[in-house]
């Protein structure tokens, strides 16, 4: 079972054709149903086993408590493996990435808070431990648009402080063994503040990058649209233009259509006298023919 339907691997198989034929290799998507998931909703279904089995019996039997330590040894194993598996060969789903940090903090969350119900661990480290790992996830929305924030080495080691001190409080150990689990608890806590502000400084630095990055492209953007504008050449003014348009017409209309009480050229009334002159000796020359 792959989770995924006969015309969506249709689909995909033809795109990944198509995508070879351009030279462009294809992305094998993976299903829900891989190793990788298995293990982690394993770890989801384990929480509640593991919350009946360390208050069996009022919370105080060795039996109940080692099987609840068993229960929550698995737990953590696995989420060693899940994420190796889905990193190794490729199974990274949208379910994976939303159910392993769940299961994470489900499986320790249980633990704290049923230790210190059976007043075992003071109130105030579930509080402190909890608190980190819900403000680190609000982080992780403040500036996932902006990146992810890897994993450190500090991270690591403190879920492995987290863990190892969480298992040896649910055996419920007594003599010098309960004394180091104090203070393998203690290095658990120190690890979480410490980690947790680290975290909270990085996600401010990346923050602020994301930021800047930003408006340097809105800049960019304005700028390379000021360009465009500018290359098509300043806007001929409308006054230029109507001058011009007004001179082509009455250049192409001639003096016989010129109009306006400018007068005519000095050459052109010399010529219209000289016409009109003419007109009235040839008029009177014909009258006196006419007499005679």
């Amino acid at each position: 079972m792959t989770g995924v339907s006969a015309s969506t691997a249709g689909g995909a198989h033809a795109g990944g054709v198509r995508g070879a034929s351009r030279g462009t290799p294809a992305v094998r998507q993976a299903g829900v149903w891989n190793i990788a998931n298995i293990l982690t909703m394993i770890r989801l279904l384990l929480v509640p086993g593991f919350v009946a089995l360390l208050l069996a019996d009022g919370g105080y039997d060795p039996a109940w408590r080692a099987l609840a330590w068993a229960a929550f040894a698995v737990a953590m194993i696995t989420d060693v493996f899940d994420g190796h598996l889905a990193r190794t060969y490729n199974l990274v789903t949208d379910f994976g990435k939303i159910a392993d940090p769940i299961a994470d903090k489900a499986i320790m969350g249980a633990a704290l808070i049923c230790l210190s119900w059976l007043g075992e661990l003071p109130w105030w480290v579930t509080a402190v431990i909890l608190g980190r790992e819900l403000g680190i996830t609000v982080l992780r929305f403040w500036v996932i648009r902006f990146g992810v924030i890897p994993a450190s080495r500090g991270g690591k080691l403190k879920t492995l402080a987290q863990g190892t001190a969480a298992g040896m409080y649910v055996l419920a150990l007594t003599g010098p063994l309960a004394t180091l689990r104090f203070w393998v608890m203690a290095v658990a806590v120190v690890l979480t503040v410490a980690t947790g502000l680290d975290y909270v400084r990085q996600a401010v630095v990346l923050r602020r990058a994301g930021l800047a990055a930003e408006r340097a492209a809105r800049r960019e953007a304005a700028a390379g649209a000021g360009g465009t504008v500018g290359e098509v050449g300043p806007a001929v003014p409308t006054a230029t233009a109507s001058e011009a348009l007004v001179a082509t017409a009455a250049s192409a209309a001639g003096p016989a259509e010129r109009t306006g009480d400018a007068p005519p050229p000095a050459g052109e009334r010399a010529g219209r006298a000289r016409e009109k002159s003419q007109d009235a000796a040839g008029a009177r020359q014909g009258g006196g023919e006419t007499r005679r």
